[in-house]
């Protein structure tokens, strides 16, 4: 639970030293362009764009981060917040443990957001960081599916993998970003969880192996993840149809 002697001031933090090779050869994937400004910049303008949120850290790769730097500065970005970029590690995990460590002691709540999901709505950010201020020490936006789900045993390349269960998919959800924790839960869970060995895929995941309860929130069919190139098409889309309709 959040001690109430401490301020409940939030930060986001953004890994972005992937490489991305699914979206083909080129920049870093949070360097791709989404109507012409790099994805990470969207990122961090959608943290940015919640009031509750006055710091955002960009992890970037270590050779790009001085570039990261620049970029940040040439992008208009709202003023109220502030802005911090620190080299990553040779992981997701490490990277985000490097952003929370370069976090000011005043920081209670702490988002964890996936710079490839550029266009994720504000009301989604603000919804995971009540749930957070509110008492739960992790908090994940996550959607049903609507596609059914085969658990399989898998094979080698190019073979075909038996199926082994059909899980319940009611009992399913596909989870986005931004994901929100309590910061001692969250820094203990990367304090507790090898770098190294079996690790988790996101920072709920680390959580979980503490033992600690996460709840899950409303996401948003808009805070997909751009992964592949018919990802970056779709992304192209939404973001033309938020300009033509709210000058986005």
């Amino acid at each position: 639970m959040p001690d109430e002697s401490r301020p409940h001031r939030t930060a986001a933090v953004i890994p972005a030293a992937g490489r991305g090779i699914r979206l083909g050869p080129g920049a870093p994937k949070a360097l791709r362009t989404l109507g012409g400004t790099p994805m990470l910049v969207h990122a961090v303008r959608a943290m940015a764009a919640s009031r509750s949120v006055s710091l955002v850290v960009v992890v970037a790769p270590p050779e790009e981060s001085a570039a990261v730097k620049l970029l940040l500065g040439e992008h208009s970005l709202p003023a109220r917040t502030d802005y911090l970029v620190v080299p990553g590690g040779e992981t997701r995990q490490e990277s985000v443990r490097r952003g929370v460590e370069a976090l000011p002691d005043d920081i209670a709540t702490v988002l964890v957001h996936d710079a490839a999901r550029p266009l994720v709505p504000v009301e989604t950010v603000d919804a995971v960081v009540e749930a957070v201020t509110a008492g739960a020490p992790a908090v994940v936006p996550a959607l049903p599916l609507a596609d059914t789900v085969k658990e399989v045993e898998p094979a080698g390349k190019d073979q075909p993998e038996p199926v082994v269960a059909t899980p319940d998919r009611a009992r399913l959800r596909a989870v986005q970003t931004p994901q929100g924790f309590d910061r001692d839960t969250l820094v203990r869970a990367h304090l507790t969880v090898p770098l190294t060995g079996q690790g988790a895929t996101d920072d709920a995941g680390l959580v979980e192996q503490l033992g600690e309860p996460v709840v899950v929130v409303p996401g948003h069919a808009e805070a997909f993840k751009v992964t592949r190139p018919l990802d970056l098409l779709l992304a192209e889309a939404v973001l033309a149809r938020r300009r033509a309709n709210d000058g986005y």
